[in-house]
């Protein structure tokens, strides 16, 4: 590249201000701005953010404001931002600046494919639809939704994080849309080398039940929320010594009291948290540790690896899926043990990246990772390096989009 060419990421850090998606967005402008690139932050959902200190989505935007402002100082990228709230008012950068910003971009990257764009988005040369959630998407253009295929001929091009759509033995349909396989870019520098020891739980954050997502396609029903994969092996802590701890997204604030002030929200995620540590799983809340980025880059650093499961849409229709959650683990020398979704045809499978298939291999998988722990922590932080390091991700992405 022989001039800095400017480069939008369009993401939802405001929308939801929390510590997974707040690292997700930085890891993609960090990458990019180590790649040469002037990059901007622009936020445009079209919609209210949610509000964690109130517990609910609001038409007040001060807390979203708050986080971006804060962690965009933090990073290096105080003057590069914009928040366009749902009534239409822009924060960060004017009006005016914002206008003339995307007069002079010459790449859009529509994180998450978060963002319906706008005339103004339009007229960038290269827009680049970057799914980090693939199935329902695939699934709603084979069944000819108008929304998703709007959406998605708005850009000049498609990449997913499922690696293995368009692979004979994954079900996911491919119609009307080319789509490039990518993964989660990491900033490798940021997890480690760190002088916080690994302990002794495996542990995942996560949201617990996510409704009004489910897919009916072709006489079957695919589901999005993760409960129902941990709920298949609720066993496990009895099949292994190894502590599990999860850290759930399903508790508001509530006063003080014995729960530290916090109380799960609706009375079936208070009986599942009750039948989860019943069976042996520790279980934590994930808002606490969600609401600042350092506290949840330092939970992971704390953990000794990573179990968790995938969406089992991901899992029954062989997507190639990986998070970038896990991808954070390995960066920082955590094992992750994960459900297979199709991702080990092109890496992990073995030391420091597991895959199980049933509950009985999990627990082969804690015992193979606690046997040969150095080797297993170096092999994680490899593969971090190897596959997910930003700088190498995002470089092929550019490439393959003729960047």
């Amino acid at each position: 590249m022989t001039a800095r060419l400017s480069l939008v990421v369009l993401g939802m850090m405001g929308r939801m201000p929390v510590a997974g998606v707040t690292w997700q967005v930085l890891q993609y402008l960090e990458g990019f701005r180590r790649l040469g690139f002037t990059v901007s932050y622009v936020e445009d959902t079209g919609e209210w953010p949610y509000d964690p200190d109130r517990n609910t989505i609001t038409d007040d935007p001060t807390y979203a404001l708050n986080s971006i402002q804060s962690v965009m100082a933090r990073y290096g990228f105080a003057e590069r931002w914009a928040y366009r709230a749902a009534d239409g008012d822009v924060f960060g950068l004017s009006e005016s600046e914002l206008r003339r910003l995307f007069e002079r971009t010459d790449v859009l990257v529509n994180l998450t494919g978060a963002t319906v764009l706008r005339a103004e988005h339009l007229r960038v040369p290269v827009r680049i639809y970057l799914e980090t959630d693939p199935v329902l998407p695939q699934i709603e253009v084979a069944k000819g939704s108008t929304f998703h295929i709007d959406l998605l001929s708005a850009h000049t091009h498609h990449f997913t994080y499922g690696e293995n759509i368009g692979a004979s033995d994954c079900g996911v349909p491919v119609a009307r849309f080319e789509y490039r396989p990518t993964r989660p870019p990491i900033v490798l520098d940021w997890w480690g080398p760190t002088t916080i020891s690994p302990g002794v739980s495996f542990t995942t954050v996560a949201n617990w039940r996510q409704s009004g997502k489910d897919l009916e396609w072709h006489g079957q029903t695919y589901t999005w929320s993760k409960h129902h994969e941990f709920l298949k092996i609720i066993d496990l802590p009895r099949r292994t010594a190894q502590p599990l701890e999860l850290a759930l997204a399903v508790m508001g604030h509530a006063g003080d009291g014995e729960s530290g002030g916090w109380v799960p929200l609706k009375t079936e995620d208070a009986e599942a948290i009750r039948e989860l540590t019943r069976h042996g799983w520790r279980v934590t809340n994930a808002m606490t540790l969600s609401r600042d980025i350092v506290s949840y880059r330092d939970y992971i650093l704390g953990s000794r690896g990573e179990f968790t499961v995938a969406k089992e849409q991901n899992v029954r229709l062989r997507s190639g899926w990986f998070s970038d959650r896990s991808a954070c683990y390995l960066a920082a020398g955590r094992p992750v043990i994960t459900q297979e979704t199709g991702f080990t045809k092109n890496y992990g499978g073995d030391a420091g990246l597991l895959a199980f298939r049933s509950l009985g291999e999990i627990a082969d998988a804690v015992k193979k990772v606690n046997s040969a722990y150095p080797k297993h922590s170096g092999a994680a932080r490899q593969i971090a390096r190897e596959i997910f390091e930003a700088e190498k991700v995002l470089k092929s992405l550019l490439d393959r989009a003729g960047i």
